[in-house]
């Protein structure tokens, strides 16, 4: 599971761009305020940022947020957050600057808010060759595999919860020009991993997403295959990076696959 799936569904929670990696992270940064405001069923713009709301995915932290993306004022925050996202059972900020997020982050913590970073990792090594076992799929052959997960995932929610999570990825399908969910297939035919695909014609700009190995699948490399087919159907693409968690191990894992950690950004989070 990414580092931002677990931020977009449960309080769980870029560095700094250096070198020629900074321009690559603000690229990045502007693809995310993009997918962010064109999957929304409704924007809310402020002062350095906007909120993105969709009542038919409620729970879906992802889908329901406030993004920081410019210049704003860290002292308005806590209650400009509250007035946005007011009747939501739970309240999230992304601030895709590092330097920004660290200005926020006392005034936030302060307010209850739990604080995480994320880094943007970018494919820096050759593009490698496609999987035989991997196919994209449409969310109506995912969805069975998506929902077990969830559960497996979240244990203690309920059904609505579980609902919202899988199919939410309709609204994804409206972030970017291309999104594409591609998959592995166990022996017995079932999806045993699978990745999101984004890319933006315009900017030659991609983004893998959502990696997951099911459960009982774990362990016989599905995951890799996913991931290099991802990485090679986006071969002509400028630029293709993802988000990792900045202290779980698959960042180590994405390394070893010749992603670079480029930048870092703050998700904070609570519950209302």
């Amino acid at each position: 599971m990414s580092a931002s799936e677990r931020d977009q569904t449960m309080p769980d929670g870029h560095g700094h761009g250096h070198g020629h990696g900074h321009g690559d992270v603000v690229d990045v940064a502007a693809f995310l305020a993009r997918f962010a405001r064109r999957q929304a069923a409704g924007t809310t713009e402020f002062p350095g940022g906007f909120a993105v709301r969709d009542p038919a995915y409620a729970r879906s932290w992802e889908h329901n947020q406030v993004v920081v993306d410019g210049a704003t004022d860290p002292e308005l925050l806590v209650d400009r957050v509250d007035a946005l996202l007011d009747g939501l059972g739970h309240r999230m900020v992304t601030v895709l600057s590092d330097p920004l997020g660290e200005r926020c982050a006392p005034l936030l913590t302060a307010a209850g808010y739990r604080q995480g970073a994320v880094v943007v990792m970018i494919h820096r090594g050759a593009r490698p060759g496609a999987a035989p076992t991997v196919e994209e799929l449409d969310l109506d052959a995912l969805r069975p595999a998506l929902l077990r997960q969830e559960r497996a995932f979240w244990p203690d929610a309920d059904e609505e919860t579980w609902h919202h999570l899988v199919e939410r990825r309709t609204a994804r399908l409206r972030g970017a020009d291309e999104v594409r969910f591609l998959a592995a297939r166990a022996e017995d035919g079932s999806p045993a991993a699978w990745i999101d695909l984004y890319r933006d014609r315009a900017t030659g700009i991609a983004q893998l997403e959502d990696l997951v190995t099911a459960v009982p699948h774990r362990g016989r490399g599905h995951a890799t295959s996913v991931l290099t087919t991802a990485l090679h159907r986006a071969a002509d693409a400028r630029l293709v990076f993802l988000l990792a968690d900045a202290d779980d191990w698959p960042r180590q894992w994405y390394a070893r696959r010749g992603f670079e950690t480029a930048g870092r950004m703050h998700v904070f989070t609570r519950q209302s």
